[in-house]
């Protein structure tokens, strides 16, 4: 398989492989890097993982996003990316790729912040040193939004149909009552800042409200920015036909049709919220995959 080969297939998979190649090729680099020169992971990345001291904070705000990319242990990166990928295609098939970048980048952020805060305001927790690192916080957002969003989903585990809202409760219990006992404090404490910001998305959603509509509109900004297109020199011009439609009627018509499909969708995730995704008919999953492409 030839480089042009791979990089056309990493161009067009969909935004969940995408995050979990990068995860995975971090790692590696990192592990191998740091096998060649002698050293530690940690030490090769001190500058991304996300501290407790806020003075260190404020040197590198870039880490309180760049620590949930990075992952020093196998079995940790293992089971994220295995937990993203089942959770992640039940989300894209719902909701288009922005929404779940959104989501996914929020809850990395919510639990960067929950745990530096904790570090920094418990009494408990005051006096230790500690940096985060892992994807776990983004993977609970994703999961416990969409738990939150379709509770009555059944997903099969083994021999047993369990519904998504099952899952999330025995997630989000089995984190705080290891919380106590466990030596892990800060990345549980993480878990609940995504899981809470995955669990908030999805309620506010619900009512009509989309809270990451911001945040998308700045990632647009950044992409936008970053995307220098060269501009060719030369320019054709066509002229426009005298038989061709105004251009005003076909807007409108176009602007008909999507305000057709739009209530189409809010109908059919209507539907998904009171009764889950198998209630659907083979027409309306078909019909919310390809809206979900667009």
């Amino acid at each position: 398989m030839t480089s042009n080969s791979l990089k056309y297939q990493y161009q067009t998979a969909s935004i969940l492989i995408k995050l979990i190649v990068i995860n995975v090729l971090l790692f590696l680099i990192a592990t191998l890097v740091s096998w060649v020169i002698k050293s530690n992971p940690g030490a090769l990345m001190q500058w991304f993982v996300l501290p407790i001291q806020l003075e260190e904070l404020v040197i590198q705000p870039w880490s309180l996003l760049t620590y949930s990319f990075l992952h020093f242990d196998f079995w940790h990166i293992f089971w994220n990316m295995l937990v993203l990928y089942w959770f992640g295609k039940i989300v894209l098939n719902l909701f288009n790729e922005k929404r779940f970048l959104t989501i996914y980048l929020l809850g990395a952020i919510s639990g960067g912040v929950l745990f530096v805060a904790a570090y920094n305001l418990f009494p408990v927790l005051q006096g230790s040193m500690a940096y985060l690192i892992g994807a776990s916080a983004a993977v609970r957002a994703i999961m416990i939004f969409i738990a939150a969003y379709t509770p009555n989903t059944e997903v099969r585990i083994i021999f047993f149909n369990v519904k998504l809202w099952h899952i999330g409760v025995f997630v989000v219990l089995s984190d705080l009552i290891q919380l106590p006992n466990s030596g892990n404090a800060g990345g549980l404490i993480a878990h609940m800042g995504g899981a809470l910001l995955g669990y908030v998305y999805a309620l506010q959603l619900q009512k009509g409200n989309d809270i990451g509509a911001g945040f998308e509109r700045f990632m647009d900004t950044l992409a936008t920015f970053f995307s220098f297109k060269k501009k060719s020199p030369l320019k054709t011009v066509y002229k426009a036909s005298a038989k061709k439609q105004p251009k005003k009627q076909s807007s409108n018509a176009k602007t008909v049709q999507k305000n057709k499909d739009q209530a189409q969708i809010d109908a059919i995730l209507d539907k998904i919220s009171k009764s889950g995704y198998e209630s659907l008919t083979k027409k309306e999953k078909d019909f919310l995959f390809k809206a979900g492409k667009e």
